[in-house]
């Protein structure tokens, strides 16, 4: 029995670190930023078809907001692990703060009809902070690969 429990706690601590790395948080990322959109567009639908926002407008905000979570993903704390060969990256305090800061308002003001737009507004933020975040961690990602010789260059 206490074999199993070692056992178990080996593979938990094995899991926890295959957690940390690059790949694994990127795809949780992508995965993340996939669920919101399909949530988001549902809302888009609706208020667009209500007459409270546009497409364009949407098209818009996200593109404008990429640039933001490109510059939000410079301060994600993430480092290459020599003996993992594989770059690890840490909980970003300061975007989880603003992503769920952002989530409340979106949810207060999505149900005080007059705010409707101001609530779209908000889900254009998120996702395009989301969207550019993941692309600049990526990127991130890609360039300390290269630094310590993880995976070659590639022009």
């Amino acid at each position: 029995m206490t074999q199993k429990i070692t056992s178990l706690f080996s593979y938990l601590k094995s899991l926890r670190g295959e957690m940390k790395k690059s790949r694994f948080k990127i795809w949780l990322r992508a995965f993340l930023f996939l669920q919101f959109s399909a949530l988001f567009s549902l809302y888009f639908f609706r208020d667009i078809g209500n007459g409270y926002f546009s497409w364009k407008w949407v098209a818009l905000l996200f593109m404008l907001f990429i640039p933001v979570g490109f510059l939000m993903s410079l301060i994600v704390p993430m480092k290459a692990d020599l003996e993992l060969r594989a770059v690890t990256l840490s909980l970003d305090h300061v975007y989880l703060f603003l992503i769920w800061l952002l989530v409340v308002a979106k949810l207060i003001l999505g149900r005080i009809p007059p705010f409707t737009p101001e609530a779209d507004f908000i889900m254009c933020a998120i996702l395009g902070i989301m969207f550019g975040r993941l692309g600049g961690i990526g990127l991130r990602v890609r360039q300390l690969k290269v630094q310590h010789g993880f995976i070659g260059e590639q022009t």
